[in-house]
């Protein structure tokens, strides 16, 4: 027990000691370019932004490792139709608001890429449900390279554009707080977040399909046993990751360009989020995507912006290295046989 606790408190010092050094490095880097307070006020909220969609996306994650015990690669791919699709949607020529037309296509690209999900898992994950959890997992990763050629095929290598929510137009309102700036579709960004995480909450807790879904996370046999159907389960959670995942690439869309490959490093992102929280908390899944969105902005900030990915993928090395288990959660297995 006493072995136990001291390697429980150095592994927490040793944390600390890292938290205090990354601080340090920062602030001396920051200072070299002259940086006050609002230079790091607006380094964190452009963070938030981005570390709010990937949150969407880490969610996608684990939704399905819960319920099936597999890393979904594919999950970019659905963070790309969703986007894509709500342009191409919103391009058509109908006689309508311009609004009402791209809320339309809001909702039509959400539902296109949610029956996306679902279809993937019946034509690819289902006849393969037997075997080992590595060979599904390549399964996702050829899925999502299917997803993206097909997506190049159709709408070419072009960026595209989405009209900003607030103006319906190219240019976004910009709100001035004190010398930091925040556009509108920052806004529309975290309010989707909230609106969300509360929505599934509500799911999760309230509702039969989302004990059943929660009880298939907690124990696959036992649940099979009680008359839970593992497989529509493992439909169901294919469905909800695209439908998440689409929704992260939407509101993310007028403040990009999206284009057919936007998915790759959104959903490898995401999976780093999903990793920091744990892969099997959802709160975690939140928290580590707006704090990896924080880390690597801040990060790029202080040396140079094309270093952005970079940080991403080395807070995933050290993950790996010290603390596999993730950040924040207890990094238990979702599923139990």
């Amino acid at each position: 027990m006493q072995r136990i606790f001291r390697t429980r408190s150095a592994r927490i010092g040793a944390t600390v000691a890292a938290m205090v050094v990354l601080v340090a490095i920062i602030l001396y880097l920051g200072d070299r370019k002259h940086f006050g307070p609002v230079q790091y006020a607006q380094l964190m909220l452009d963070g938030v932004r981005g570390g709010s969609i990937y949150a969407l996306i880490a969610l996608g994650f684990v939704v399905v490792f819960n319920v099936t015990g597999i890393i979904n690669f594919a999950q970019g791919g659905f963070v790309m139709s969703g986007a894509m699709l709500c342009v191409s949607f919103n391009q058509l020529d109908l006689p309508l608001h311009p609004g009402l037309k791209l809320a339309l296509a809001v909702v039509l690209g959400v539902v296109v890429t949610t029956l996306i999900g679902a279809l993937v898992e019946r034509l690819a994950i289902f006849p393969a449900r037997h075997s080992s959890v590595l060979t599904l997992i390549i399964i996702t990763v050829g899925v999502y390279i299917f997803i993206q050629g097909a997506a190049l095929l159709y709408w070419g290598a072009d960026p595209y554009y989405l009209p900003a929510f607030s103006t319906l137009a190219l240019e976004d309102h910009i709100l001035r707080f004190g010398g930091i700036m925040v556009k509108a579709q920052s806004l529309w960004i975290w309010g989707t977040v909230a609106v969300v995480l509360v929505a599934l909450a509500f799911f999760f807790e309230r509702t039969l399909l989302g004990k059943a879904l929660r009880a298939c996370a907690i124990n696959r046999r036992a649940a099979e046993l009680m008359g839970i159907n593992p497989s529509r389960m493992s439909l169901m959670a294919f469905a909800m990751a695209a439908a998440l995942g689409a929704i992260g690439g939407i509101v993310l869309a007028p403040a990009t360009r999206p284009m057919y490959d936007m998915g790759l490093k959104l959903g490898l992102k995401g999976f780093i989020a999903a990793i920091m929280g744990g892969l099997v908390s959802s709160p975690g899944a939140v928290v580590g995507g707006i704090l990896l969105g924080v880390l690597e902005n801040v990060g790029a900030g202080v040396t140079k912006a094309g270093f952005k990915d970079i940080f991403a993928f080395l807070i995933l090395i050290l993950i790996l290295l010290f603390r596999p288990q993730g950040i924040i959660g207890g990094g238990e297995r979702g599923v139990e046989e």
